[in-house]
């Protein structure tokens, strides 16, 4: 019975430690976009803007876990045939999504600098791809790795790089009569951030 209590009583001390050790601080991020689609003619990036809340989930000084969510503007430059003018335009393909992700971030000998990587799940909320005569599926799964630097008072600078890892059509990997592995259309995203942490006592 002793043992038992006593295995019980470290159990405890050692959970309230590592409670004591996990800091949790809620945050807000943003920036810009640079985004593009594979495969896509005379394509080229398109400027816009991410925003979203985080959570920090901070185990140590060297390792983060970050949840967030996130509006992003995505899409891409390029020229579309228009049949009724017989011409090609210049055009830019918006796709919307909103993500859920979460990142691990380490940080390089406890300090600032850290490197981050993570999956996303990319909710569509608008596309502008039906005057095209197109329509996008409504989800993405995207895998994100990037570098960044914290300051103690919070604030975060980042850079990311986000590429998505399904067709934006819903190509499942088999080879059609028209349409071939060379050919699928993907997410890719340059963001070039900030993000702020409150700190919560």
């Amino acid at each position: 019975m002793k043992k038992i209590t006593l295995i019980a009583f470290l159990l405890f001390i050692g959970l309230a430690t590592l409670q004591a050790q996990v800091r949790v601080s809620p945050g807000i991020r943003g920036g810009l976009n640079l985004s593009t689609l594979t495969n896509i003619d005379d394509n080229s990036m398109k400027s816009d803007f991410y925003v979203g809340g985080l959570v920090e989930i901070k185990f140590n000084k060297y390792f983060t876990l970050q949840p967030e969510l996130t509006y992003s503007r995505q899409g891409s430059e390029g020229r579309e045939y228009f049949p009724d003018t017989d011409s090609f335009e210049n055009t830019k393909y918006e796709l919307n999504y909103v993500t859920i992700g979460a990142v691990a971030k380490f940080n390089f000998g406890g300090q600032g600098f850290h490197i981050l990587a993570g999956p996303s799940v990319d909710i569509k909320t608008s596309d502008n791809f039906g005057r095209y005569g197109y329509d996008p599926i409504d989800t993405d799964f995207a895998f994100v790795g990037g570098i960044g630097y914290s300051l103690p008072n919070g604030l975060t600078f980042e850079a990311r790089f986000k590429q998505g890892l399904i067709d934006i059509y819903g190509y499942d990997g088999i080879d059609y009569d028209d349409y071939y592995s060379d050919q699928v259309i993907l997410n890719q995203v340059l963001q070039f951030g900030i993000s702020y942490t409150f700190k919560v006592k």
